[in-house]
């Protein structure tokens, strides 16, 4: 601190505040090395991926070609080339610099994570299922010594150090290492924390929404790759790679500056985003992944629909399945079912439209008397009735009750609709591919999720939409701004059992039947009611996209994981915890809730209507 005295005043001159200055990481490399090392080995890495890893085909994806990657080899060669890719446009090379908005290095270490992890997991794999490391070819030690100069490169990159305060040496062993914890993580953020964004240069509307086809095609392609993968490694090194690839490519910018881009083009991405998913059936040869396809689009649309319940209206539903369970009974009695007690058949325009109204009709009668209460009390209700129609159409039997859904048996042998002429059931040719029943009803699935779309997106930009989040942040003080705080939530409580008793319709035509035990609470088996509200607290709460790839992911990993039956629940729940604890706004949030989660963090001067 500085002092200065005259005669008639003293002016006292504070220094300003001095921040760390930048650090290399915890090896010595001096930048310019550490930079050229990571890119290297970035580069390195794609080529061990064109190298032998095993000489013997016994291990899946076959391993053992020179000049062809195979399998893990794929998503070694990805990672690689992120961390090569990113390494160059630290350079600065002309036309790079797009990628990364806002800085390359966090994206490099992120990308050599991926690289690494990948890389050794697939080694591994192959040791272990083949019985050592006498079974590796030159390529695989290539593959290891690749990912580790990329790593180590990566972690000598210079970073802005956090100010931490040491431990108290008064404090208790234990409390000293949770102090000592807590910088080594703040430490360990400062290595990947992100500069503010540089402006995009303004693109002709044309570039712009080529850019978006290009990303909707990479999007179709690392769905249809993760859904075909064939055996449990693969797939498990699919998730490794994909995770650590989507956070690189977060931190260095890119999904920012592509969401601009989206928003910019909102009609022509929701058109391009649908063109390219119905474009999954000709990607297959046969039907056995469309059937996860059309499950996922179900799974999802549902936990769309929840996501006006809890993400926009903020009320916390426990018994939603139950609104899925009643659109889908209420089409299978109408269905022609030799097994429905009814004994009609309505066109499946009219069979839909009854599931509908069935579940509209059960969500103004649950919650006309029930939208009084708030939080856990509201909570507690919805669970019970949840239970309750399990229970109740269980015992519809004949001898616990009336004989209209025959029990536990439930209602089976439910016919394949016939729209136009169009069977469902049977096989078609379109342009030469061949397109089967899982297929056929994946489109119908689409169209339906296109409404549900469609329909949340203008009731979330409507009057109704902003009454929602009103009362989702403040209900006592939106009702003191004249918003009917009952009406409106039973808008929303009602509009949220229309859309789940849409997809309910379209499932029991799917599934041949429909039973009891397919709507509880909680099952290792999606759909549940805890499975779609961790759908729509995975994927972010209120945004479209969010609850859509967190159904996908809840559906896609289980379904591919079996080995894990015994402990999908315990993965689950630890996968919950992490979420919570590292991103509780989910995987796509919105900037509103992203800054209600993260108030430490720099906000930005001004929250733009984009933005919010």
């Amino acid at each position: 601190m500085t002092t200065m005295t005259t005669t008639q005043t003293t002016t006292t001159v504070t220094a300003p505040a001095t921040t760390a200055p930048a650090t290399r990481g915890p090896l010595t490399l001096p930048p310019h090395i550490a930079r050229a090392t990571a890119t290297a080995g970035g580069a390195l890495t794609v080529v061990s991926a064109f190298l032998a890893w095993t000489w013997t085909s016994a291990f899946p994806g076959d391993l053992t070609v020179y000049g062809y990657p195979g399998g893990l080899q794929w998503l070694v060669l990805v990672s690689g080339a992120l961390v090569a890719l990113f390494g160059l446009s630290s350079y600065g090379i002309k036309g790079l610099g797009w990628l990364t908005p806002q800085g390359a290095d966090p994206a490099i270490r992120l990308a050599s994570y991926a690289a690494l992890a990948t890389a050794w997991f697939s080694i591994i794999a192959i040791s272990v299922s083949l019985g050592g490391v006498v079974n590796l070819e030159p390529g695989a030690y290539v593959a290891l010594v690749a990912t580790l100069i990329g790593w180590l490169g990566a972690r000598s990159l210079p970073y802005e150090r956090p100010e931490i305060t040491p431990a108290d040496p008064e404090d208790s062993a234990y409390d000293q290492f949770k102090h000592n914890l807590s910088n080594r993580w703040a430490t360990y953020k400062g290595t990947l924390a992100t500069t503010t964004a540089q402006p995009a240069k303004t693109l002709p509307s044309y570039i712009e929404i080529l850019i978006v086809a290009v990303v909707l095609a990479l999007g179709l392609a690392v769905f249809t790759y993760g859904i075909t993968t064939e055996y449990d490694e693969l797939f498990i090194g699919f998730l490794i790679t994909a995770g650590f690839g989507f956070a690189a490519i977060q931190k260095a910018g890119l999904i920012q500056r592509v969401s601009t881009l989206t928003a910019r083009h909102r009609n022509v991405t929701l058109v391009g985003a649908f063109v390219a998913a119905a474009a999954f059936p000709f990607t297959q040869s046969d039907d056995q992944y469309a059937t996860i396809g059309v499950n996922i689009l179900i799974f999802a649309t549902v936990a769309l629909g929840l996501n006006i319940v809890v993400g926009l209206a903020g009320l916390l539903d426990l018994g939603y399945v139950a609104f899925l369970g009643v659109g889908a009974y209420a089409a299978a009695l109408v269905s022609g079912s030799p097994t429905s007690p009814l004994g009609i058949q309505l066109p499946f325009w009219q069979a839909i439209l009854v599931g509908a109204t069935a579940s509209m009709v059960f969500g103004v009668l649950i919650g006309a008397p029930t939208l009084r209460l708030r939080g856990d009390y509201l909570a507690i209700v919805t669970l019970g009735f949840g239970e309750i129609f399990r229970i109740a159409v269980l015992n519809l039997d004949g001898t616990s009750g009336p004989d209209v859904t025959n029990g536990s048996n439930g209602i089976s042998s439910i016919p394949n609709l016939s729209i136009f002429g169009f069977d469902f059931g049977a096989t078609h040719s379109i342009a030469g591919f061949t397109i089967g029943r899982f297929a056929n009803y994946f489109f119908l699935m689409l169209l339906v999720t296109l409404i549900v779309v469609v329909v949340f997106r203008r009731s979330a930009e409507s009057r109704i939409g902003r009454a929602w989040v009103a009362i989702r942040e403040d209900e006592t003080a939106a009702e003191a701004m004249g918003i009917n705080g009952f009406r409106t939530k039973l808008i929303a409580f009602a509009l949220g059992a229309t859309l789940a008793g849409l997809a309910g319709a379209v499932q029991a035509h799917v599934t041949y039947t429909v039973t009891p035990e397919q709507y509880q609470f909680a099952h290792a088996v999606p759909p549940n009611s805890a499975f779609l509200l961790a759908a729509v607290v995975l994927g972010g709460m209120g945004t479209i996209s969010g609850p859509l790839v967190g159904g996908a992911l809840l559906f896609l990993i289980p379904a591919k994981l079996q080995f894990m039956s015994d402990y999908q629940l315990f993965a689950f729940g630890l996968a919950l915890v992490l979420l919570m604890r590292f991103r509780p706004e989910g995987l796509i949030a919105n900037r509103r809730r992203q800054l209600e989660f993260h108030e430490k963090d720099e906000a930005p001067a001004t929250l733009t209507k984009a933005g919010a």
